[in-house]
């Protein structure tokens, strides 16, 4: 069986990690190079770079950044935000990241999901979903969650595995930086949609949290601010995760 996987997000915002509440609130939470070694140095399985202004400020990502963390360490390294076409995927690889993640231009051009899994290869493309209940379904939401999109988050989720996405990022707006638990019922949704990995991702406040996302079928969980202010270390949490019988990678 394949370990579960413990992933640190480093939201970034005018070049500093930066952690939210809902996607509100904002406020700083160190060093993005600095938290990527230390967190390195505890165990993680993979790191998220996120810059989360980009598609809003409809820019281009911080490239030198992702170079600069992608020279520090030596984990799978995920990057996205504001990324809108395949030359920009190829720039940001060569900037050193393992994988790339679309989020607001594959709902805006579902079309560049199919084309970018044919660059960087499937295993290399993970599909960010970030999603809000409605009362009726979870609604897709782009633009850093400034904008609703009208659209069933299960239903877009199978609709990018056909069209080649290897991995669902998913992220519910409703428990973000809430540290109250992951979204399970959103979550298992995914998980029993579609047959890539899902990363659970919001609201991360304990390890317990962590085995709930890993009891319903998630393949990987997604935390920041309970590493970013030392409320737990990651090898703390697999500790804790290898005692309940979860396959964890601990060194």
């Amino acid at each position: 069986m394949l370990a579960k996987r413990i992933i640190a997000a480093l939201d970034i915002r005018e070049g500093r990690v930066v952690k939210g509440i809902k996607f509100q609130n904002i406020r700083d939470a160190g060093d993005p190079v600095e938290l990527a070694k230390r967190y390195e140095e505890e165990g993680i399985d993979e790191i998220v770079f996120l810059d989360i202004t980009a598609s809003y400020e409809k820019r281009r990502i911080l490239f030198d950044l992702v170079k600069r963390i992608a020279e520090e360490i030596y984990v799978p390294f995920t990057v996205g935000g504001g990324i809108k076409s395949v030359e920009e995927i190829r720039e940001i690889i060569k900037s050193g990241a393992d994988k790339v993640f679309l989020n607001t231009a594959a709902v805006d051009n579902p079309e560049l999901v199919r084309e970018t899994a044919e660059v960087v290869g499937s295993a290399n493309l993970v599909i960010a979903i970030d999603a809000k209940w409605n009362g009726k379904f979870w609604e897709v939401y782009t633009h850093g969650g400034r904008k609703a999109r009208g659209m069933d988050a299960v239903e877009w989720a199978k609709e990018v595995e056909k069209l080649g996405a290897g991995e669902i990022l998913l992220t519910s707006m409703d428990t973000d930086g809430t540290q109250e638990g992951f979204d399970i019922p959103l979550t298992k949704a995914i998980v029993e949609a579609v047959d890539i990995p899902v990363i659970a991702s919001g609201g991360a406040g304990s390890p317990e949290h962590f085995y709930g996302a890993f009891k319903i079928g998630a393949s990987a969980a997604l935390a920041a601010s309970i590493f970013h202010y030392g409320k737990y270390t990651v090898r703390e949490l697999k500790e804790y995760l290898a005692g309940r019988g979860v396959n964890v990678r601990l060194e």
